[in-house]
């Protein structure tokens, strides 16, 4: 009886290390629930990403040779280039460049608060809104959103007078 099972080749790594993504994957996980421990990879993503490089989405992710990793990879990093449609980009028409961008990593952190910082300095709704810590898109404040010490009101005794 063999040590290897049919299920796990004998290349089969535990933890899957993208090296230009900066990323760490589970290896046990199937192909797109994997890519999605990927910060900015989403499950809709991930599925198109897998579709785009032919890969069978029922395998694991330890268990794919190196060469289709690497595809996947330079999917990730150009998804526009590489066939995936520009509406699924989490970047459209990047301010600075004014490209179609998917980030990922610590790059979306870095762009998600300069995009907020952005808001603030013009002072447009939302930047006020962010400044003031308050719900940003269109919630109701009447009864959620508190904080502070404050934690709720004091109902007076029958029969005493109002303070």
């Amino acid at each position: 009886m063999s040590s290897v099972s049919p299920l796990r080749p004998k290349n089969f790594r535990e933890k899957v290390f993208f090296r230009q993504l900066r990323a760490q994957v589970d290896g046990n996980a199937k192909v797109e629930y994997g890519l999605t421990q990927i910060r900015g990879v989403g499950m809709r993503f991930a599925q198109a990403v897998v579709h785009v490089a032919k890969i069978n989405p029922n395998i694991r992710i330890g268990a794919i040779p190196e060469k289709d990793l690497n595809r996947i990879e330079e999917i990730i990093l150009d998804p526009v280039k590489n066939g995936i449609p520009n509406w699924m980009v989490n970047r459209k028409k990047d301010l600075r460049t004014g490209e179609d961008l998917h980030i990922i990593g610590n790059r979306l952190d870095i762009s998600l608060k300069r995009d907020i910082d952005r808001m603030k300095k013009i002072k447009s709704y939302k930047g006020v809104r962010h400044h003031l810590r308050l719900k940003v898109r269109g919630q109701r404040t009447r009864s959620t959103g508190r904080h502070g010490l404050v934690v709720g009101v004091m109902r007076r005794k029958k029969g005493q007078p109002p303070s």
